[in-house]
């Protein structure tokens, strides 16, 4: 049975907000190797849906595009649609060894590719050293991934697929119920519902005042996917430092006359960034 007191009580006054070094355990060289490795598998994975998820959000109702799937066709070359064979498919070292170019065309491969695989390798190894090898490391890891694949998707297209925010959503709270991440139940649900309303409190408020919408829903299911992982203590932290590094990139395009006719840029990035933050600097505002 469920008691009142097992849910966080919004209503006292929290503790003072801050943030904490992230406590580093103990990981043999293999433990770290290994999840480094795991790291580029699923980085090049990630790569795969930054590229292909907005065209199939796009081209959704386009015919021509029916077998257009996240495996439909293989991996080619973008310049001259070669299909890349598998030792052509190493995450990095295939990047490396062709010093980034197509071998078939010789067109120049971008750097986004390795990037986000090693990126995606590092952010495995925080997980490790945060957790400890075992499935909370490895979840922990599935966060990064995503977050990672929604930032940079967000920031390219202006979408936010709902495919992954909602596996953000529902795999924090199902990991959370097996605690299986640092977050309890109690306040990971908390914190999915709360941060679902806080920002659509804020875009309807937008909406009215200003007579346009201010946010996408792409956004107000991002951050109930990230309460699900940080908890209801660290929601408002998170949304206040990515309101705050939002301003401020806004604020920097808009005196180099980046910004755009519409004044909208993507709020996702920022969001993932500040919830990287809270999860593993342990942001928050106390229980």
């Amino acid at each position: 049975m469920i008691t009142l007191t097992a849910w966080p009580q919004l209503w006292l006054p929290p503790g003072s907000m801050g943030w904490v070094m992230p406590h580093f355990v103990e990981v043999s060289l293999a433990e770290i190797i290994l999840m480094a490795a795991i790291g580029l598998v699923i980085g090049s994975f990630v790569n795969v849906l930054i590229h292909r998820l907005p065209q199939m959000i796009l081209t959704t109702d386009d015919s021509s595009t029916a077998n257009f799937n996240l495996s439909t066709p293989r991996s080619h070359c973008p310049h001259c649609r070669h299909t890349l064979g598998w030792y052509e498919l190493i995450p990095v070292l295939s990047f490396v060894g062709r010093f980034g170019r197509c071998k078939h065309c010789n067109e120049a491969i971008s750097f986004r590719y390795p990037g986000v695989e090693l990126l995606t390798a590092v952010l495995f190894c925080m997980s490790l050293l945060k957790f400890g090898f075992g499935y909370t490391a490895l979840l922990g890891g599935f966060f990064c991934a995503a977050l990672l694949a929604l930032a940079w998707i967000d920031a390219e297209t202006f979408l936010l697929p709902d495919v992954l925010t909602q596996a953000l959503l529902w795999v924090g709270l199902i990991g959370s119920a097996m605690s299986l991440t640092p977050t309890p139940l109690m306040h990971s649900l908390s914190g999915a519902v709360l941060g679902y309303g806080l920002l659509w409190l804020v875009s309807w408020g937008f909406e009215k005042v200003a007579g346009k919408e201010g946010m996408g829903q792409g956004d107000l299911k991002l951050l109930a996917g990230l309460g699900a992982w940080v908890g209801v203590w660290s929601l408002l932290p998170l949304l206040l430092l990515a309101s705050v590094s939002g301003l401020i990139f806004g604020v920097v395009q808009k005196m180099r006359g980046q910004l755009g006719h519409n004044g909208h840029f993507a709020f996702g990035p920022f969001l993932a960034f500040s919830g990287f933050a809270c999860f593993f600097l342990g942001i928050s505002m106390g229980a």
